[in-house]
């Protein structure tokens, strides 16, 4: 083998893939797939970029709007013929949320009629607030096993729309070309609390609010508080409101109720609601694509404001419970690794620098924390942008994250993020400046190497998707809470756009 051709395969092994966010509204919340000579010719410039696929959210409330398990797959199923004619692959997000009252929401595709209307008489059904605020986004976690949707639990009606997804998708998961499953697990698809609903009167960088207030989550917490031997215990009634400071809070205030016995109750009962909710859907998933060569993967969100703050509030009122001496992230990686699943971060782009003094954020420490975690559970770690971005300094931050310690001519490198999907395709993206620029940037993740259509070549060996592994007891995926220095990252990346 000719010397170049050798020293071409060890620097494509530092090859990361570039995916692209379609248009939330690709399929239409009536279920048409309607601009398919426009959403062509874009895919035709993804191509051209050497874009290697595509993220597109499959919605609930679109695909079983009819009825339960009234399944209609055929608008979704043009649509990844189109892609697969481009030659472009897929990433398909199982989307259990509503699309609309989120950040750079244009749509609305709000959950199933049938599901809403036993909100209508069950509103517990929902997220909520302590001021009794539903949020209708996303059912709430204390419903999960509760058969009360048609004799279905949440978790049942999950694992059905998935199994649907595969028989009705079969032949483009055994072409190759629906590559990755991201199950929704939250609002906005992450696995979170909605604590910070813009539709609520959330505003940028307030502490958010905990939304465990529902009859169902009242009862669990008052059990688990019963258990411990402190009934007395009750949910936070000092955790102030949406838009607080966490020194205006009773709750998140220097020494603060978050440090005390009864706080650290509450704050480890919530999130390990969410780990355990995560992990119970993510094992129907396995179940319902084992066999496929695909990765399933979880979502999770980047609340870098606050993150400077003792009480980390903005994290902690999402389900993150992440202090100084406590990792809040290692744990959802560690229940992730029974699964071999890949966590999803957003906010790769972001600076510190480019965020406001008093929201006391820190975008690139947080990145750096969550990927170095999920690196050391030895699981996959994929990620986008969290805003729109076109400017050379974003694509710059999201390539240093991606190879934290640059390209290796020799081989692999000692660390590289699994793909990176941009936020998003529209027309702005492919404008000629924008979009000579977000070519030179796929070109950099693919390290400067030409599109690779066989991931073998760049050290990915994609095997069927396994049964879930043996459940992790709680206090082994506790044990992971124990903080570690993240890897060292390199300050600039050495493939600049």
């Amino acid at each position: 083998v000719p010397a170049r051709v050798r020293d071409m395969a060890k620097i494509l092994l530092n090859y990361v893939p570039v995916y692209a966010m379609l248009p939330l509204g690709v399929v239409t919340d009536d279920n048409n797939f309607e601009n398919q000579d426009d959403i062509k010719r874009q895919l035709y410039k993804l191509k051209e970029a050497e874009v290697d696929g595509v993220m597109v959210d499959v919605w609930w409330g679109i695909i079983e709007a009819k009825g339960p398990k009234q399944y209609n797959w055929n608008a979704y199923r043009s649509l990844f013929q189109v892609i697969k004619d481009c030659g472009l692959k897929v990433q398909a997000i199982m989307s259990f949320h509503q699309c609309g009252g989120n950040v750079g929401d244009a749509v609305n595709v709000p959950l199933p009629h049938w599901v809403l209307q036993v909100g209508d008489t069950n509103p517990d059904i929902f997220y909520t607030n302590r001021r009794g605020t539903r949020n209708k986004e996303y059912l709430t976690i204390g419903v999960d096993n509760e058969a009360i949707i048609g004799g279905r639990t949440p978790v049942q009606i999950y694992s059905d729309y998935m199994k649907s997804f595969r028989q009705s998708m079969s032949d483009f998961l055994d072409a190759g070309v629906i590559v990755d499953i991201e199950v929704g697990l939250g609002p906005a698809g992450e696995l979170r609390y909605p604590s910070y609903p813009q539709n609520q009167g959330w505003s940028y960088p307030g502490i958010g609010e905990f939304q465990c207030y529902d009859k169902y989550l009242k009862e669990d917490f008052k059990k688990a508080a019963t258990e411990a031997g402190h009934p007395e215990w009750e949910l936070p009634a000092n955790a102030g409101q949406y838009n607080d400071r966490p020194e205006a809070t009773e709750f998140f205030r220097n020494n603060g109720t978050y440090l005390t016995e009864s706080g650290k109750f509450f704050l480890t009962w919530y999130s390990n609601k969410l780990l355990i909710h995560g992990d119970q859907i993510l094992e129907e998933a396995n179940t319902a694509f084992c066999g496929c060569k695909v990765k399933v993967a979880a979502k999770v969100s980047g609340i870098h404001w606050w993150y400077n703050d003792e009480s980390h509030a903005a994290e902690v009122t999402a389900g993150y419970y992440n202090l100084k001496d406590r990792d809040g992230y290692r744990p959802i990686a560690r229940m992730l690794s029974r699964h071999y699943g890949v966590l999803d971060f957003t906010c790769l782009e972001m600076k510190d620098y480019e965020q406001p003094g008093y929201a006391k954020s820190a975008p690139q420490e947080l990145v750096k924390q969550v990927l170095s975690g999920s690196w050391r559970e030895s699981i996959e770690v994929a990620g986008e942008n969290a805003l729109p971005r076109y400017d050379p300094n974003a694509y710059d931050q999201m390539l240093l994250n991606a190879r934290p310690n640059g390209v290796n001519r020799d081989g692999p490198p000692k660390l590289k993020m699994y793909g990176l999907t941009y936020l998003r395709l529209c027309n702005q993206l492919l404008d000629g400046g924008n979009f000579g620029t977000f070519k030179t940037f796929v070109r950099k993740m693919h390290a400067d190497q030409e599109y690779c259509p066989n991931p073998e070549n760049y050290g990915r060996h994609i095997t069927p998707l396994e049964q879930s592994k043996p459940k992790i007891p709680l206090q082994v995926l506790l044990e992971a809470t124990k903080p570690m220095e993240p890897f060292p990252f390199d300050n600039e990346t050495d493939m600049k756009v």
